[in-house]
């Protein structure tokens, strides 16, 4: 006779997560990381003088700043056992991530990809092992966010804690990254 705190076989594969769901999610994760390196590396820019809402690149990092705000204060609400503060403030990340990404989006379309003007080595070796890092960082964590996001939202909460150890580093240092590539383009304008 099981107890309690055991789980039946039915409840296990009840608790399985759909192998479609995840496909979908690095199906979706995929198609965006490739729509965006192409809106970055081989669309034309539809304003190249950046006149037209110039203040984006600004707007980008505001939202990583706030986003790494918001995933530090939501690690702090789960340290302490605060659920309902952690689940708020994990959802507040996901939507200024998500501004960010469209933010994102209207920036490269318009303006295309800014060049790092800086001219010492270290400076330069500093600046693109950050950004490759970033990128690389980033298209790692879109999938990883979402499958994070699935596993709470569907209840599964100890697939939710072991995805999220490695989510939570990865995401933070995104954001981190992506503010501080910001101001390293913006002191060698």
């Amino acid at each position: 006779m099981a107890t309690s705190l055991e789980i039946s076989p039915k409840q296990r594969a009840e608790a399985r997560t759909p192998g479609w769901v995840l496909v979908g999610i690095v199906a979706v994760s995929a198609a965006a990381s490739g729509f965006l390196g192409w809106l970055v590396y081989y669309h034309q820019p539809a304003d190249v003088a950046g006149t037209h809402l110039a203040f984006l690149p600004a707007l980008n990092a505001a939202f990583n700043a706030i986003c790494t705000v918001f995933l530090l204060v939501g690690f702090r609400f789960i340290q302490r056992r605060r659920i309902a503060a952690h689940r708020a403030s994990m959802f507040a990340a996901f939507v200024v991530s998500s501004l960010f990404l469209v933010s994102y989006i209207v920036n490269h379309a318009l303006h295309g990809d800014m060049r790092f003007l800086a001219t010492g080595h270290a400076m330069r070796v500093t600046y693109f092992a950050l950004l490759i890092s970033h990128i690389v960082l980033s298209i790692v964590a879109l999938p990883m966010i979402l499958v994070t996001f699935f596993f709470s939202l569907t209840g599964r909460f100890p697939q939710h804690r072991r995805l999220a150890r490695f989510t939570f580093p990865i995401w933070l240092y995104v954001s981190v990254t992506g503010v501080v590539v910001y101001a390293m383009l913006a002191a060698y304008r």
